[in-house]
């Protein structure tokens, strides 16, 4: 503002200074003599000129710098009233300002809160579902640990192993058969002492004795899981020494089973050893030459639980067709029966007919007995005078004893 002030003062001056010079040149016009004059005369004209002329510069020059002053000492009051108004405006901005922030800030505050509450319970809320699912599954982990831990005993013990095995095979003999269809505990050879853990009973001969199919359940699992643990170490040598004592063992256990069970013909010609687990199925499977010879020598049959359940399957189908037999058999004799029963009844259907036709005959004859009973009754009723009175007494009279 004071660069504005400054410039407007030069601007002044300078318009002065143009008049001044303008005024002296139009009085050195007038003065000059028109043929020309020497330079003295023109000297002292310029100089009396210029001091003529000199009081109305100060007194021009003075006006001007008391209205540069007056122009500044407004300017300046009107830049201070500006510059208050200003600061009021300013100072008025700035409160909204603060009071617009701080609505702002609490709003915001307010809302943030809330959702950040919000948000932070269903996060913690998450967390805990989370949490407590975790330790739920720990407990799972631990009690699936201690089952393990349990299974893992109870496997280590033969005893317990074999009854493992047991309970196997029952439950899938009691998913594929009626009680009546299998039993427990069997002494299969008269008189012996042996008993089979399970035996499916087949029809028999004419005397009605079952025949039982043995089925016996065995679990090598020392020598099974010291060929796994070679086999998983890579180690070639044990795996095939492990090999040969599981092929060792199970013909143990098959010379057992045929010595103490395949008693023919309380018995059928083989038995089934049945191995509880897939994999111990599998591995003997893969011994070469194995199976066909315990089926050929010993007579035993193996089987895992995919192989039993088929063969109990089958057995059921084989019967549910032997009882089919069974009924039709029975149903042939009933039908027999009602052949002979429907002679008898044709038969006495004919004796009903003669004796119809008997009590016809003897009907008809008492029928005919009636009408003559009727005819002398009439007679009777007529009298001895009706008969003397002429040719119509004695037709009446005389047609009866002709018709009799």
């Amino acid at each position: 503002m004071e660069e504005s002030v400054e410039i407007l003062v030069v601007v002044l001056v300078v318009i002065d200074l143009l008049l001044a010079a303008v005024t002296l040149g139009v009085v050195l016009r007038e003065r000059r003599p028109g043929g020309g004059t020497g330079s003295d005369a023109s000297g002292a004209g310029v100089r009396e000129a210029v001091d003529a002329l000199r009081p109305d510069l100060y007194a021009q020059q003075s006006a001007i710098g008391e209205r540069l002053a007056q122009s500044a000492g407004l300017m300046d009051q009107r830049l201070q009233s500006l510059t208050e108004s200003l600061g009021l405006e300013l100072a008025r901005l700035r409160q909204d300002n603060a009071q617009q922030l701080d609505r702002m800030r609490a709003t915001v505050d307010e809302r943030l809160h809330s959702t950040l509450e919000h948000r932070l319970g269903e996060s913690f809320r998450t967390v805990s579902e989370r949490l407590e699912q975790v330790q739920q599954g720990l407990g799972e982990m631990h009690s699936l640990a201690a089952d393990v831990g349990g299974l893992k005993r109870v496997l280590t013990n033969v005893k317990n192993r074999g009854g493992l095995g047991e309970l196997q095979l029952e439950r899938q003999l009691a998913d594929c058969l009626t009680p009546d269809q299998y039993a427990t505990e069997v002494v299969i050879r008269p008189g012996s002492a042996e008993r089979v853990e399970f035996a499916l009973r087949l029809p028999g001969g004419d005397d009605h004795r079952p025949v039982w199919l043995p089925i016996d359940s065995k679990f090598p699992q020392e020598d099974y899981e010291r060929l796994l643990a070679a086999q998983e170490a890579g180690d070639q040598a044990a795996a095939d020494r492990a090999g040969r004592e599981l092929e060792r063992a199970v013909r143990v256990q098959a010379r057992r089973i045929s010595e103490k069970y395949v008693v023919p013909p309380y018995s059928t010609d083989f038995a089934i050893m049945y191995l509880p687990t897939e994999g111990l199925f599998a591995e003997v499977l893969r011994r070469p030459g194995l199976v066909s010879d315990l089926q050929s020598s010993l007579r035993v049959l193996v089987s895992g639980p995919t192989t039993l359940m088929a063969l109990l399957n089958s057995l059921q189908m084989g019967f549910r067709t032997l009882a089919i037999e069974q009924r039709t058999a029975e149903v042939w004799e009933v039908l027999a029966q009602a052949k002979t029963e429907f002679a008898r009844y044709g038969q006495v259907w004919e004796r009903l007919a003669r004796q119809l036709q008997t009590a016809q005959n003897t009907v008809e004859e008492v029928g005919r007995r009636t009408r003559a009973v009727q005819r002398r009754l009439r007679d009777v009723e007529a009298g001895p005078d009706d008969a003397l009175t002429g040719p119509e007494a004695g037709t009446a009279s005389s047609g009866p004893s002709a018709r009799d």
